[in-house]
């Protein structure tokens, strides 16, 4: 008889009724629907039976007010990586995913947009996390005067993002250096990423074709590096959809549960540790203890890296382990997908 992580056929399908059930129903799969559901021709005690077996693998969990049983993180586990029906969202969803996220605007608006309509059609917290910038390629750099004595440094990244800061001169400078200055850091630094020229900015600007005025604020350049070619407080933001359509789940009808999906929610600092470890591992499904911090153990994470350029982030939803991981999947799978080919 064929085996799926050491389970007959019919422990699977028996797994695979209850973890259906349960997901419908939030409450403990007894025998009698269990028969019902698994259309297997087997008595309810020949179920029951199963679900032992199941129960002392660690597959199940019998909570001690009822006599069904509830998956346990290892049965979901199994599910998503052998059983899990993908459904691609239905028609009315695609609209309204790209109704809504494709109106453009800044990155993080379509992320805000795309954490929102997520949340709402898979009744889970929507989170998107905004790229990190280290890894944005320098494709242009522009000087413009603002004084005798400031100017305005435009940096055009390769992702299409422009990035403005002003930068105090020691002293006044002729336009003609101003336009000197612009050419040789851009020979020497366009086509680098922005951590690449944090780091060698120095080395690579020491030797420059400039004297006077124009080495002067070549070394404005060098030594406020770490400012100028510095996007991390812009990127990595994390952005919330409603929690409301996962405060109406059945686990969060106590008072005590809800408190703690508010105080989970103003975690942002725990969220984007969380999200920013699937940065780069497209779909990934993290389900409960599987969490590395205890206190997301009673929630799953279903996440898809998007990617701009050399720039990459991620969006997805935060529910508990009880999820309807079919259509969840494939929503934020489309998602990313939608919010990616915006973004190029």
């Amino acid at each position: 008889m064929q085996r799926v992580d050491q389970l007959t056929d019919r422990e699977v399908q028996v797994l695979d009724a209850i973890i259906q059930l349960y997901i419908e129903t939030a409450e403990p799969a007894g025998s009698q629907a269990v028969a019902r559901r698994s259309n297997l021709g087997i008595s309810p005690a020949s179920i029951r039976a199963t679900m032992a077996e199941l129960e002392s693998r660690g597959y199940l969990f019998h909570p001690h007010t009822s006599s069904g049983r509830v998956p346990t993180d290892l049965a979901y586990r199994l599910y998503v990586n052998r059983l899990i029906r993908r459904a691609p969202p239905s028609e009315r969803e695609r609209e309204r995913l790209e109704s809504e996220v494709a109106s453009g605007g800044p990155i993080e608006e379509i992320l805000r947009r795309a954490a929102e309509v997520l949340g709402v059609l898979a009744q889970e917290l929507g989170v998107a996390v905004a790229p990190a910038f280290d890894g944005a390629i320098l494709e242009r750099l522009d000087l413009a005067h603002l004084s005798t004595d400031r100017l305005l440094v435009v940096l055009t990244l390769q992702s299409g993002l422009v990035r403005t800061i002003f930068v105090e001169m020691p002293s006044a400078v002729a336009p003609e250096v101003v336009e000197h200055v612009a050419r040789i850091l851009n020979e020497r630094l366009a086509g680098l990423s922005l951590a690449e020229i944090k780091a060698s900015v120095g080395e690579r600007l020491r030797d420059a074709d400039g004297t006077g005025k124009a080495t002067a604020l070549l070394n404005v350049f060098v030594a406020e590096s770490e400012e100028v070619f510095d996007l991390r407080v812009e990127g990595g933001e994390v952005l919330l959809g409603s929690a409301q359509p996962l405060a109406g789940q059945p686990e969060f009808a106590s008072k005590d549960r809800i408190r703690g999906l508010i105080a989970l929610t103003e975690r942002r600092d725990l969220l984007k540790r969380a999200f920013d470890a699937h940065r780069k591992r497209g779909l990934t499904i993290t389900i409960g203890t599987e969490n590395e911090d205890p206190r997301l153990a009673d929630f799953t994470l279903v996440t898809a890296s998007y990617r701009r350029g050399g720039l990459t982030g991620v969006l997805g939803v935060l529910g508990p382990t009880r999820m309807p991981y079919d259509k969840i999947v494939g929503l934020v799978d489309h998602t990313s997908r939608l919010v990616e080919g915006l973004l190029q």
